[in-house]
């Protein structure tokens, strides 16, 4: 070999700072024209299809099981559910319950209003979306009595009501589904009530059926990333556990994302107070009185301060330092953000924190891989901030 093409072989010879590619070691075509691949790139996409194919085999074996290590689960990054209303309403299936006339639909059409309108609800920051609310025991005539007693002529576009609906599995879902394809900003369905979407004549209070219809409603909205909130009845029966006077089973708490208890101790009192359960989100009591000319609750008070995480170091470096829209490697963030993490142990930092970082802070952060190693890209969300 002459010198000359000695030179040439260095010049091509490359290192993959964040995803380990070694030296290369072709000396002939080590960089490809424009419009060809190199021999290594057909290699790996050759390896890549096959471990595809592999991998397809193994999950169409019925012994196969889906499973993640510890190590693949803080190497994703998972959405977190995007709130409806901060600290008591978010994307998945809610249930309403309380006894018959003591104001849930009232209560309802109160959030329903608050969230078409993005107006703050009882100091709890409200996310403005389409509403569609399935008044099934109503009719519009006295739907709109009851929004014109509540808020006058202040009416809104984003709200839109319906009195009949097709059944659990029988109608409801592609009517539901095809609302949100309409209207894509949907962030809450009210279901008023669970009773009128059941099959009749279908298997009544058992465990697996309750929970097969939280379960379905839970599936559309965690599809849809949308809040469905379910109004249901509750027992004449005392329980020790107020939760466990909801009619059917504990299969509808079981499956549910959420559950608001509603209870009044006389039911011609004003005030009420209603019991606040949820995945990720803290337990609470809210106490309520109504206005008697208007018919909307007021919050006098409320019981377990919602918890606020401590602040995070690294996302507010985060927060502080990117302004702009930003793109590079692991090493190069570490670099920029000089918090003492490793690479490797910051994008992890970042991949179980991106929710907080996007709702706390304003950042979208998205990790993918490239051929040349991973990419990080951080976004302000100005809205956000």
């Amino acid at each position: 070999m002459t010198d000359e093409k000695k030179k040439m072989t260095a010049q091509g010879s490359s290192v993959g700072a964040d995803d380990g590619q070694s030296i290369s070691k072709n000396s002939e075509n080590s960089i490809p024209t424009s419009g060809q691949k190199s021999n290594d790139e057909i290699v790996n996409s050759q390896d890549s299809l096959e471990e595809m194919y592999r991998k397809i085999q193994r999950m169409t074996d019925p012994r196969y099981l889906h499973t993640l290590t510890m190590t693949e689960l803080f190497q994703t990054t998972y959405k977190s559910r995007p709130p409806v209303v901060e600290g008591l309403l978010y994307a998945g299936a809610y249930i309403l319950a309380g006894a018959p006339k003591i104001g849930k639909s009232f209560l309802v059409a109160q959030i329903a209003y608050h969230v078409s309108t993005g107006r703050d609800l009882w100091g709890y920051k409200v996310h403005q979306g389409t509403v569609l609310y399935l008044a099934l025991e109503d009719d519009f005539q006295r739907i709109q009595s009851r929004m014109f007693m509540m808020y006058g002529v202040n009416d809104t576009p984003n709200l839109h009501f319906a009195t009949a609906a097709g059944k659990i599995g029988n109608g409801l879902d592609e009517q539901l589904k095809n609302f949100v394809q309409e209207h894509p900003d949907t962030n809450l369905i009210i279901i008023d009530t669970m009773q009128k979407i059941r099959e009749v004549g279908g298997e009544a209070y058992s465990y697996a059926s309750d929970y097969e219809i939280i379960g379905r409603i839970k599936q559309f909205a965690d599809q849809h990333g949308i809040c469905v909130l379910t109004v249901h009845h509750t027992r004449k029966q005392q329980a020790d556990d107020s939760f466990e006077t909801i009619s059917g089973t504990t299969g509808l708490l079981g499956c549910a994302d959420g559950s608001l208890l509603m209870q009044k101790k006389k039911r011609t009192a004003l005030e009420a107070t209603i019991d606040v359960v949820g995945r990720d989100q803290q337990d609470q009591i809210l106490y309520l009185k109504k206005d008697p000319e208007t018919q909307i609750w007021n919050l006098e008070r409320m019981e377990n301060e919602l918890h606020k995480e401590p602040p995070d170091a690294v996302l507010e470096t985060v927060a502080k330092l990117v302004k702009e829209n930003w793109c590079g490697s692991p090493t190069e963030l570490a670099m920029l953000l000089q918090v003492g993490m490793q690479p490797n142990t910051l994008t992890k930092h970042l991949n179980i924190n991106a929710g907080r970082l996007f709702e706390e802070y304003g950042v979208q952060y998205e990790n993918t891989r490239t051929h040349a190693g991973r990419k990080i890209t951080l976004t302000p969300v100005p809205e956000k901030m």
